[in-house]
């Protein structure tokens, strides 16, 4: 039988949290019907042993390397026979039967594509990370002269952030993040699913960027609540900073061309060239800060602007 939704999870590094995350998918399911797949992107690590000892229910995809993310959820996405297709983090723990919820919602609100939940820190503060606004070159100018440093969430000097908006009421956004992104399959597979050229971080903007100008506008469910601890499953801080900054770089050649291209590379590069010289300033020897991230990020810029390549999704 078909089911409602298909719940595709891409684990890596993931062990130590899939089994609280599947907890809560299946005990804080109510009545919809759900379809599980985990695509193991980390062979060796233990967690696909792990998923098929103690959820049998799952149905496992092992790929036997690190596909990255957009290519795993897209191959993750193929074994789904559903009418929605939801993506969430292995690091996040569901909420009040948010899965339920989002399913409803998106039931009763159709045509907008994509929609996200409202995410929380696990002390229960908001983790305003599931939903950004759209990159702009107004935004990435405001990053090459620090402003969104200096004043982050604020609504005018850091735009992307959405403000001080707490994600407690039903809006429509720029970007809603994979960490927990449930869209129609129809939909989906319209987009044409994530754009693998993207093997880390951006390919959910792209993806909202590619919604948006088909018609479609991202949107915020609040009763749709989840833990994620960001960052649970992630690789060092400078490896995980040149991935996002390598993705940002991939926006901007695939969705702007001539004059705004060349100028949001030249305000990424801008950008990380000021916070690398002020963390370089403001460092002190021994202590564990910024500083190398950044300067590496700089050091490295010539490999990250190239981005990952040209995407099909332009």
């Amino acid at each position: 039988m078909k089911a409602d939704v298909a719940i595709v999870i891409v684990s890596y590094n993931s062990k130590d949290h899939i089994g609280e995350c599947l907890d809560s998918v299946f005990t804080q399911r109510k009545s919809v019907n759900q379809q599980v797949i985990v695509v193991d992107n980390k062979p060796g690590d233990g967690t696909a042993e792990y998923v098929r000892e103690n959820y049998p229910e799952v149905q496992l995809v092992q790929p036997g390397e690190n596909l990255g993310f957009a290519k795993g959820v897209n191959l993750g996405v193929k074994h789904a026979d559903a009418e929605f297709v939801l993506l969430l983090n292995p690091d996040t723990v569901i909420l009040d039967s948010a899965v339920d919820t989002i399913v409803e919602f998106a039931r009763k609100n159709p045509g907008h594509g994509l929609y996200g939940g409202r995410t929380l820190r696990p002390d229960g503060s908001l983790e305003p990370s599931s939903c950004w606004g759209l990159p702009t070159l107004w935004s990435m100018t405001l990053f090459a002269f620090g402003l969104t440093t200096i004043a982050p969430r604020n609504r005018f000097l850091d735009p992307e952030s959405l403000g001080s908006w707490q994600r407690n009421t039903v809006r429509e956004v720029g970007v809603i993040t994979g960490c927990f992104l449930l869209s129609p399959l129809e939909v989906w597979n319209q987009l044409g699913g994530l754009d693998e050229r993207y093997f880390m971080y951006g390919e959910d903007a792209d993806l909202a960027m590619r919604a948006h100008r088909a018609g479609y506008r991202p949107v915020i469910c609040p009763e749709a609540k989840l833990v994620h601890e960001v960052g649970g499953c992630s690789d060092t801080p400078v490896h995980k900073t040149k991935l996002l900054y390598k993705g940002k770089a991939s926006l901007v050649r695939t969705h702007w061309t001539g004059l705004d291209q060349r100028l949001g590379l030249f305000f990424l590069a801008t950008g990380t060239g000021l916070r690398a010289a002020i963390s370089k300033i403001r460092s002190t020897p021994g202590r564990n800060d910024s500083a190398g991230r950044w300067q590496t990020l700089w050091q490295e810029r010539e490999d990250w602007l190239q981005g990952y390549g040209a995407s099909n999704a332009a």
